[in-house]
């Protein structure tokens, strides 16, 4: 795919920036939960992951190198499935109460899968003489 390096960075960087928003918000105890704030509860700082795996991926999808390529593979799905331990702790009850999911929380899960899918279409160029035993 032509565009797909460029389509990832974007996806990266949209990551980075869904994580400054609300991801959801507890009623019982006033607070309002995104990727770097989450006073008031036990998450942490539940987007610092993501963040830190969408830079190596920015680096990764700018390298024109088969091993870059290889290797975005890896951090692209780690951050899919750290975007899934988020959506999944964030959004579940817990004793009887029920958080409200904003709609950041379903950004982060759909950029996270759309930049997965850009590690696996990589625009490599292919030399004439890697090709001439075949």
């Amino acid at each position: 795919m032509k565009h797909s390096q460029l389509i990832g960075i974007i996806a990266a960087v949209s990551i980075l920036c869904i994580c400054f928003l609300p991801w959801s918000y507890i009623p019982s105890v006033q607070v309002t939960v995104s990727g770097f704030h989450a006073e008031g509860t036990s998450f942490g700082k539940p987007g610092v992951l993501n963040c830190l795996l969408c830079l190596a991926a920015i680096v990764l999808f700018s390298i024109p190198a088969i091993w870059a390529k290889r290797t975005n593979v890896f951090i692209g799905a780690l951050n899919l499935a750290w975007s899934l331990r988020n959506y999944l702790l964030l959004s579940s009850c817990m004793m009887g109460e029920c958080p409200e999911k904003k709609i950041a929380l379903y950004g982060l899960m759909s950029v996270s899968v759309i930049m997965l899918v850009m590690t696996f279409l990589p625009k490599i160029e292919i030399k004439k003489s890697d090709t001439a035993g075949y």
